[in-house]
């Protein structure tokens, strides 16, 4: 069983802004609309807004 192990990416096919969230729900089989929602609740303080910008500029594009 030589499974890759899995990568975080922004998503390519399911982004709105920048793929992240697409991304995480990919990585953890989650809806990504439900991540969404929460990225909103979480961008009412200013802790929200940069952990999403932080993700957008590390998380790698898939190749």
């Amino acid at each position: 069983m030589n499974q890759e192990p899995k990568r975080l990416y922004k998503s390519r096919t399911n982004r709105v802004f920048c793929g992240v969230c697409g991304g995480l729900g990919e990585y953890l089989n989650v809806d990504p609309t439900i991540l969404r929602l929460l990225l909103v609740l979480l961008a009412c303080t200013t802790t929200g807004i940069i952990a999403y910008i932080v993700a957008a500029v590390i998380m790698p594009e898939p190749y």
